[in-house]
């Protein structure tokens, strides 16, 4: 069949300028992009939440929709600007309609407010274009999102911060040495929610280019302490570059298409 998918852009524009300028696409085109390499029958629709005639039409059309993603995002959930607000109150709309939402990064951390978790400044570090050694647990391994995926992976993450309490009745799926959620899945109103805080739907080389239009940003956050480590830094993301087969880093979006397929 073919299907109709909403993708909810997790940047504001100025952010995805950036974007654009490294990924060549904005968080929302890129999944697009990818949506329709997969599925290319498929109906996309953008929409920005910060947007309000966007998000007012969206929910208007809710059932037009089989399926609804959430896109990462430069924005930190505590600072609790009015465009963020707007996105988690839009999330809360999504889930009173029977829904299935994958919420990948900053989507993760807005759906997870909306249904009551919490979100904070992660604590063992920050994940800079790439998380390692994310590993499935027994109920990851059960679960249609990680089917065929290798049970410990490395993959493209950015994120400075991290769920640290999960929604009400959450089942943690995977998780690694510096952020416990990786993968989750709950359940809340009546929608059904895929987690991950890493980013299948983005090339490693997307990464190095978003790494290097952020270095200044990144050089005064501290999150490096010179150009050489951050050089070094994507030496090491270019051979796990090498390492990679693509086809299981888009497993996830993969996995999820199908269950939509089953509805």
């Amino acid at each position: 069949m073919s299907l109709n998918i909403l993708i909810v852009e997790g940047n504001i524009p100025e952010d995805s300028e950036v974007f654009i300028r490294a990924a060549g696409a904005s968080a929302s085109e890129n999944l697009k992009n990818l949506v329709l390499k997969l599925e290319p029958n498929t109906n996309v629709k953008i929409i920005n939440p910060g947007k309000d005639e966007e998000t007012k039409e969206a929910l208007e059309n809710i059932s037009h929709y089989h399926g609804i993603i959430f896109t990462g995002g430069a924005m930190r959930i505590n600072d609790m600007t009015d465009e963020i607000k707007k996105h988690i109150n839009f999330a809360s709309n999504c889930f009173k309609h029977d829904k299935k939402i994958l919420a990948i990064c900053w989507g993760l951390q807005v759906c997870s407010t909306a249904a009551g978790g919490k979100v904070a400044p992660a604590t063992k570090g920050a994940h800079i274009g790439i998380a390692s050694d994310v590993a499935i647990n027994e109920e990851g391994q059960k679960n249609l999102i990680y089917k065929n995926k290798k049970q410990t992976f490395t993959t493209p993450a950015f994120n400075f911060d991290e769920v640290v309490t999960m929604p009400e009745d959450s089942i943690l799926l995977a998780s690694n040495s510096i952020n416990n959620v990786h993968g989750i899945n709950f359940k809340v109103g009546n929608s059904n929610i895929w987690g991950l805080q890493y980013h299948p739907e983005i090339t490693y080389n997307k990464m190095i280019n978003l790494i290097i239009f952020r270095k200044k940003k990144l050089l005064e956050k501290g999150a490096f302490k010179d150009e050489n480590e951050i050089d070094d830094h994507i030496k090491h993301i270019e051979i796990e570059n090498n390492k990679l087969d693509k086809v299981s880093r888009m497993r996830e979006l993969e996995n999820w298409l199908d269950y939509l397929n089953l509805e």
